[in-house]
């Protein structure tokens, strides 16, 4: 395999990874301390990060038919990050720090490294 496709293979089934578990915690712990409209919510976006998992799963495993869809995941999770970014500016940084900044960082990092091997992909026909 090209490097270049193995590369988009890596970053999307590490997508998948941390769809897959953090959609599972998330449905599964719910919104703590909340209002039933709250975690409903809450778990029906964590259904939703769940199958962007899944998503990617499938992606990453048919890596080499992918086109289009490789550069729809990676704007989804960049304009995610931005999401994370719009809520930090309004109402700050959880605690801890740290542990959201580790989120943050893969989901504004990866996304161009997987845009740019895409378009360097040389097994596309």
């Amino acid at each position: 395999m090209p490097l270049n496709t193995r590369v988009v293979q890596i970053c999307l089934f590490l997508f998948a990874f941390i769809a897959l578990l953090g959609g599972t915690i998330q449905m599964v712990l719910g919104q703590p301390a909340t209002t039933p409209r709250l975690d409903n919510v809450h778990r029906f976006m964590a259904g939703i990060y769940f199958s962007m998992g899944l998503i990617c799963f499938w992606a990453a495993y048919t890596v080499r038919t992918q086109r289009t869809l490789v550069y729809l995941i990676a704007i989804g999770v960049w304009i995610a990050a931005i999401g994370r970014l719009v809520s930090i500016s309004i109402v700050g940084l959880p605690e801890p720090a740290e542990l959201w900044l580790g989120y943050l960082a893969p989901e504004l990092l990866v996304p161009p490294i997987l845009i740019f091997s895409q378009w360097k992909r040389k097994d596309l026909v």
